[in-house]
């Protein structure tokens, strides 16, 4: 018997529309500041992003996503934050945190351990993870809604994926990839938790 769909984890927009809103421009609102403080000092935070393969660069995988080289590496990166990060609340700031985790580990030890030589820093790598997860739940989980969500995001932004392929001067797609990999695993994780917890349910019932 296939099981059944879990309608609260079909959400394809916030429950707190206007909260969620608010939460993600603070969230965008830090990274501005970060590089405000960055251009003003001048401190030079870039240099604490990710150096593949040096023991010295592992702690950029923590801080790489919070940094930009420059405003418009920073303004570039903005409306997909805010529309996707704004998409990505719809499963409530615990799995907004979750997935958002999962894409910038996978996408930071990625960018690692295959990197091109030099320091890579910027968010778009969790754009990337945030696009294809939204991309690909509803197809896992079965959920129609999702699904024409996904299909108008890739009408959209469906070119933001050829990112992912190396030929642009200056431009990480190693951390395009991996996050948009780590976007597919925590797609995958969602998708397989929720049809483990509607296993669990008498049929014809949604769990509670």
């Amino acid at each position: 018997m296939n099981p059944v769909p879990d309608r609260r984890r079909a959400r394809v927009v916030p429950a707190n529309p206007v909260r969620s809103a608010l939460l993600v421009c603070v969230i965008v609102a830090a990274l501005y500041a970060i590089e405000l403080v960055d251009v003003v000092l001048p401190a030079d935070l870039d240099q604490n992003g990710i150096l593949p393969r040096s023991v010295d660069g592992l702690d950029g995988i923590l801080w790489a996503p919070l940094l930009h080289d420059g405003w418009g590496h920073l303004l570039s990166n903005t409306l997909p934050l805010l529309v996707l990060g704004w998409l990505m609340m719809s499963a409530g700031v615990r799995g907004f945190v979750a997935v958002t985790a999962v894409v910038w580990i996978v996408g930071g030890v990625g960018t690692w351990l295959v990197g091109a030589p030099g320091t890579h820093v910027g968010a778009s790598g969790v754009a990337f993870g945030w696009l294809v997860f939204l991309l690909v739940r509803g197809f896992l989980v079965r959920s129609y809604a999702q699904m024409f969500v996904a299909l108008l995001l890739f009408f959209y932004w469906g070119g933001m994926l050829w990112g992912v392929l190396p030929g642009q001067q200056g431009v990480s797609w190693e951390g395009h990839l991996f996050g948009a990999l780590g976007g597919l695993l925590a797609a995958w994780l969602v998708a397989r938790g929720t049809r483990r917890d509607s296993g669990t349910a008498s049929a014809g019932t949604l769990p509670a």
